[in-house]
């Protein structure tokens, strides 16, 4: 697949790595040379030095025969991602996707507008983020969660503490344990130092374990005693940073919470801030990295603090500091992908990253129409597939245990019209099913090919 990346930060660098292992014709715009340099030492790219939203440029990077086009330059350059998208797309990309920083363009009929210009997708890694930290604090037990065909099915993703039942268990005894006849379940990967694995019947789990399960929303309920945990009532929120993402969560929550606090550390921004959110919103001007200032801020009485300053160290050391000073829920969004892992050994009860959240939204792009959706899942590297399936695709030939799925993926579970079921040995999968498939890296594309 021959796909042009337009912008070499933060995002565009992890996409440009991440694409190059998919064997892909990949090159790389940007006009800051040094940044290109950087990233043609360590990944397989052919690199353009320029704007690309000049004509030029995007001849120079061949946009005429792209299959796909992905301008995901800093935020600041919205105007530059919109504006190279559309002009791309003119010159003969198939697909063509553009990074945004206004949530007004994402409404319906704004959308519209874009799709009738040539822009396939927008994106907003602020927004989603936002979305992502709300449904945390709805699913508190668990350090990540997906729903498929609007919950039929759901994934949690459990870290495993030390007095967790579950610990030297082998997984076909958990099963045996905890199988209700009404509402099977699926484990289906462990995360563990830095690895992930594909379970089987003898893996046993191990204290610090993420374990990520499937089953139907209720399922997922009743298992969680037989791991330990319990969902926390959040009624109070304290918020650590007061950029789009503290902004967008507090919107999305100040009607359904009794009170959120934001602490800013900047002055202007807390008076902006102030004026556009409700009354029950406070809004405190401090230095949040400061537990004398949480301790007089009453942070004892929050049920949840949410740290996501643009400092990942910041984050995650204030989301330890609420841990102990009584905090039952932390989130802190994490953007060094490696610090992901020393957080949650740290105490961190979620982490976010906007660089994952999105690559995974565009890296549908990459495969085939039967993707209905991907995401990464924090603490592995691993993707979360929900595939449509193709009439006559070799999924529909025969039963799962026959049909040579690969090794390094697995099904979770299946939703058949308005019926959901887990996947087993001899399910057979049919035509239109909507499937949830847990992969690696390496097999996706195999994966992929199943469902064509």
């Amino acid at each position: 697949m021959k796909i042009i990346i337009a912008g070499a930060g933060e995002v565009g660098s992890h996409l440009a790595k991440m694409l190059s292992n998919e064997s892909n014709d990949l090159t790389i715009i940007d006009s800051d040379p040094e940044r290109l340099n950087a990233l043609s030492e360590n990944t397989d790219v052919i690199t353009v030095t320029g704007n690309p939203s000049s004509l030029q440029v995007l001849k120079e990077a061949g946009a005429e025969s792209a299959d796909l086009f992905i301008a995901v330059n800093p935020s600041t350059s919205q105007d530059v991602n919109i504006v190279s998208a559309m002009l791309a797309k003119r010159m003969g990309s198939k697909k063509v996707t553009a990074r945004i920083n206004n949530e007004e363009y994402l409404s319906y009929e704004n959308k519209y507008m874009f799709t009738e210009m040539g822009i396939d997708l927008l994106f907003y890694p602020e927004k989603i983020a936002a979305g992502e930290i709300v449904d945390l604090l709805k699913r508190t037990a668990s350090s990540d969660s997906m729903d498929f065909a609007r919950g039929k099915l759901q994934m949690a993703v459990f870290k495993l503490d030390e007095d967790s039942p579950l610990i030297d268990m082998r997984l076909g005894d958990f099963v045996n344990v905890a199988t209700p006849s009404d509402l099977p379940f699926r484990v289906v990967a462990v995360s563990r130092n830095n690895e992930t694995i594909i379970p089987r019947v003898d893996t046993k789990f191990k204290y610090h374990d993420l374990v990520f399960i499937i089953s139907k929303r209720e399922g997922i309920d009743r298992l969680m005693k037989y791991i330990g945990k319990s969902n926390i009532e959040v009624d109070k929120l304290m918020i650590l940073g007061g950029g789009p993402i503290g902004e967008m969560v507090a919107k999305q929550l100040y009607k359904q919470l009794d009170s959120i606090k934001i602490i800013e550390i900047k002055k202007d921004r807390c008076i902006e801030l102030s004026e556009k959110l409700g009354n029950n919103v406070t809004v405190v001007n401090g230095d949040g990295r400061n537990s004398d200032m949480l301790l007089e801020e009453s942070i004892k009485d929050y049920d949840a603090f949410v740290a996501v300053t643009s400092n990942t160290e910041t984050n995650i050391l204030a989301c330890v500091a609420a841990k102990k000073l009584g905090v039952n829920r932390t989130i802190a969004e994490v953007e060094n992908i490696e610090y992901i892992r020393l957080a949650e050994d740290m105490g961190v009860d979620a982490v976010i990253n906007k660089k994952l959240i999105t690559a995974g939204r565009i890296f549908k792009f990459t495969l085939s129409n039967k993707v209905r959706f991907i995401k990464y899942m924090s603490g592995t590297n691993a993707e979360v597939l929900e595939f449509i399936v193709a009439p006559n695709s070799w999924i529909t030939k025969g039963k799962l245990q026959d049909i040579g799925f690969p090794k390094n993926a697995i099904i979770g579970g299946v939703i058949r019209g308005n019926e959901s079921f887990i996947a087993v040995g001899d399910t057979e999968i049919k035509a239109y099913d909507r499937v949830a498939v847990f992969a690696l890296p390496e097999v996706v594309k195999e994966v992929d090919k199943f469902f064509r």
